[in-house]
């Protein structure tokens, strides 16, 4: 009963088998291959445009080389409090723009409104040398809440970023499971809304290391392919990124992954929603749950073999008392129908003592 994270999953059988078959013969390196073009242009077909791609092998690269591409000196990037870029990076994006910094702006269940920020960005107003300047907007779609923006949310943000002049980049390490529970399209999603720059994750959905960066302008990404050479991030075998993403592509694959992961969160929610004593902390759109349990109970519950985090009560959107704690369930491809049933006879039986 393992809901630490989608990163502890596996590979999909598809990409495995797409990851050997790229072993055999040779192939031009450094990003030239026919694969690579192929998945570059696969890409551009799913976005209904012209995209440039630049493959990477994690997400904190995607993120930090998004912020670099459009750096200003003294660079403030706007981001939710709680957002992956500013929590979680370990400073990336700041070492790799050479000292941007990250405002943290709030919102309920882990969103930005088009108000707060507003707010934000009023607090460096242009040419104001001592406060720095405003150089990028980020959002996390799935958030890191475990919600999803709206394509009307995303189209306020992005409305509210062009006014100022600011790119907006997307983070989409859950970019599959945001997608399959707005059940729109990639385009829609992104640039149609105002998204300029996109971190494209499919690692936590069934790759191995399986990321790109994506910008919708080509005027934007002149630079990237600099860039992501001196963070290391050129492949020489770049064909083994572009496999996975051939394989995650086809036939839907990415988005039946992700509707899984999706569906085994949703099951797992309703299971600890119905239980005495136990609560949502958010709202359960994608393939994480955020719970509000005992703490003693929570307890049990680790110590019966199963796997979750205990999460920051601040971050809950709500009060909790000294006897509760807030608690992090992730869900993924590899979630098993038995899993969910065991924990929740588990659970059923723990909240009964």
């Amino acid at each position: 009963m393992n809901f630490a994270s989608d990163n502890w999953a596996g590979v999909a059988e598809p990409v495995a088998r797409a990851l050997f078959e790229a072993s055999n013969g040779l192939a031009a390196a450094y990003g030239t291959s026919d694969l690579d073009k192929a998945v570059e242009a696969r890409l551009s077909e799913i976005f209904e445009r012209d995209v440039s791609v630049f493959f990477v092998g994690t997400g904190t690269a995607a993120n930090a080389l998004s912020m670099a591409l459009v750096n200003k000196p003294g660079g403030i990037v706007f981001c939710h409090e709680a957002a992956h870029l500013i929590a979680d990076e370990c400073g990336a994006v700041e070492t790799m723009t050479g000292g941007a910094r990250l405002f943290p702006v709030q919102g309920r269940h882990g969103k930005m409104t088009p108000a707060s920020l507003e707010t934000a960005i009023a607090r460096y107003p242009p040419n104001s040398v001592h406060g720095g300047q405003a150089m990028a907007v980020s959002i996390t779609q799935a958030t890191e809440a475990g919600t999803v923006y709206s394509i009307d949310e995303i189209k306020a943000l992005g409305a509210l970023a062009k006014t100022h002049h600011l790119p907006l980049h997307m983070d989409g390490a859950r970019f599959a499971n945001a997608l399959v529970s707005l059940g729109t399209s990639p385009a829609e999603m992104t640039w149609q809304s105002g998204i300029d720059l996109l971190s494209f994750g499919a690692t936590k959905n069934g790759c191995w290391c399986g990321e790109a960066v994506l910008a919708f302008n080509s005027t934007i990404a002149s630079q990237m392919p600099y860039l992501r050479k001196r963070a290391a991030h050129l492949f020489s075998k770049t064909r083994f990124i572009t496999a996975q993403l051939d394989a995650y592509l086809t036939d839907d694959l990415w988005l039946d992954l992700a509707g899984k992961a999706n569906a085994q969160a949703g099951r797992l929610a309703e299971i600890i929603q119905n239980t005495p004593r136990c609560r949502l902390a958010h709202p359960v759109e994608a393939n994480e749950v955020f719970a509000i349990l005992p703490r003693k109970l929570g307890d049990q519950l680790l110590a019966k073999d199963s796997t979750f985090y205990p999460w920051p009560n601040e971050t809950a959107s709500q009060t909790l008392t000294e006897n509760e704690q807030l608690y992090r369930f992730v869900t993924s491809f590899a979630t098993q129908d038995s899993d969910i049933t065991s924990f929740s006879e588990l659970l059923g039986r723990l909240a009964q003592e």
